[in-house]
């Protein structure tokens, strides 16, 4: 039987007992003797086996999370009850996948593995520590351990992946939830959860440098010659690797992979999305400078692509301006100029011109939760930079805070909108649920 292994993806490694007698008499496996008792089946779906050990994992793994394992029989049936409905569930929702001819990549599962095997390798400080801790869950190697993490995660992704399908194809839809029901789910769950953090929402103008008339030359001449190089003949890539500004793509030869409409600024964005494969563009101006852009392949919806970037240089006058910008920005911010004109003649579209959803303040870069200490809402802050890393060079960020609150302890109204989906979604699955069960074989066994 798997036992604590499969308990301590997401918490510290723990040895997990397993099922009580009172409890193994529930599933009518008290034991007799010393020999440990053969596995039985608890339930059937369609063709597919229920057996007694999968229980038992999950009462192993409410044990270890913490949860209180019923003392009296009526409760301890009452919980096997739910732990097997879940089970039974998890395998309708699989065979109907594999009946929608839903398909789960192996790509897709060998990233969650590798990812969950990470996390679970990491609670160990030493290889033997894992490994016997392997051993004491019933698994031989670490590859029997990874095969099974596999197959979880296959099944898993199955079933989330029938869930987007039958939303989309309208199959479920959420049920209604009442206020009363969202107030009793809080009530029974309050105690749960933590305080919630201070948060902030702002819209923001962010002015950046603007290059001379000489230096944007310059940055022209530049890309132009490269270009004229390319046309004779040169290597697209390696001239990317030796000349390109881009520091996110230079060492990969200016490789942008695969790409959808609205990934980039909209000046790229349409001439990327218009050339034919082999094409490359004169120098195309950006926020970001000047680009030379060559596609490679074209498939559905998306396009393979590389660029070169040539950035016209900037000078500490030009920082100069652009702070100078930036003050007269917050001056008419503050004189009642509308923040649309302002965003509109002003702004770097490279940024973020709002943080519209309730923020961590602690999440914020150092910056701007310095500059919004001791503020309220509506106030407009004075000026401050932040560091552009690719350029070496600051941007300067004239900030309104829309709201803010401290951290305090959750409201039913903090979390109103989230309980009611949740619940929604709930009831909308169960009656899926519901229904496969009337149209499948069932059998309960205990």
């Amino acid at each position: 039987m798997r036992k604590s292994l499969l308990f301590t993806v997401a918490a510290a490694a723990v040895t997990v007992t397993v099922l009580t007698a009172p409890l193994r008499a529930q599933l009518g496996t008290a034991d007799k003797s010393d020999t440990p008792p053969v596995d039985g089946i608890v339930a059937v779906v369609g063709t597919t086996a229920i057996l007694r050990s999968e229980v038992e994992e999950r009462v192993a793994q409410a044990r270890a999370s913490g949860q209180k394992m019923p003392a009296d029989s009526a409760s301890q049936q009452a919980m096997i009850k739910t732990i097997l409905d879940a089970i039974i569930d998890e395998e309708l929702l699989v065979q109907k996948a594999k009946d929608q001819k839903i398909e789960v990549t192996d790509n897709d599962v060998n990233a969650d593995v590798d990812k969950r095997m990470q996390t679970i390798r990491s609670r160990f400080t030493t290889e033997k520590e894992f490994r016997d801790e392997l051993k004491k869950s019933g698994f031989g190697t670490i590859d029997e351990f990874r095969r099974w993490l596999a197959d979880q995660s296959r099944r898993s992704q199955m079933q989330q992946k029938l869930f987007e399908k039958l939303r989309t194809d309208g199959k479920i839809a959420p049920a209604s939830v009442s206020p009363a029901e969202v107030d009793e789910f809080f009530a029974k769950n309050s105690a749960q959860l933590q305080k919630l953090p201070a948060t902030v929402t702002l819209r923001q103008i962010v002015i950046s440098p603007k290059p001379s008339p000489k230096q944007d030359t310059a940055a022209v001449a530049k890309a132009e010659s490269l270009y004229v190089e390319i046309q004779k003949g040169g290597d697209f890539e390696q001239i990317a690797k030796r000349e390109s500004m881009d520091p996110s793509t230079k060492e990969l030869g200016g490789d942008l992979g695969w790409r959808r409409r609205g990934d980039f600024v909209p000046e790229f964005d349409r001439v990327f999305f218009a050339l034919r494969p082999g094409v490359v563009t004169p120098p195309v101006k950006t926020v970001f400078g000047y680009h030379l852009i060559k596609v490679d392949r074209v498939q559905p919806a998306e396009v393979k692509g590389r660029h070169i970037l040539i950035r016209p240089a900037i000078d500490s006058a030009d920082v100069q301006a652009a702070h100078a910008e930036a003050l007269d920005v917050a001056k008419q911010w503050r004189a009642g100029v509308s923040f649309d004109t302002l965003r509109t003649k002003h702004h770097d579209p490279s940024e973020e011109s709002s943080i519209p959803q309730p923020f961590p303040q602690a999440q914020l870069p150092a910056e701007y939760q310095t500059a919004i200490a001791g503020h309220k809402a509506n106030d407009i802050l004075d000026p401050f930079l932040i560091e552009d890393k690719a350029r070496g060079t600051p941007k300067f960020f004239v900030v309104q805070i829309t709201s803010i609150a401290a951290e305090h302890e959750p409201t039913v109204a903090d979390w109103r909108e989230k309980i009611r989906d949740q619940l929604a979604q709930e009831k909308a699955i169960r009656r899926y649920l519901d229904g496969l069960r009337k149209e499948s074989y069932v059998s309960i066994r205990i």
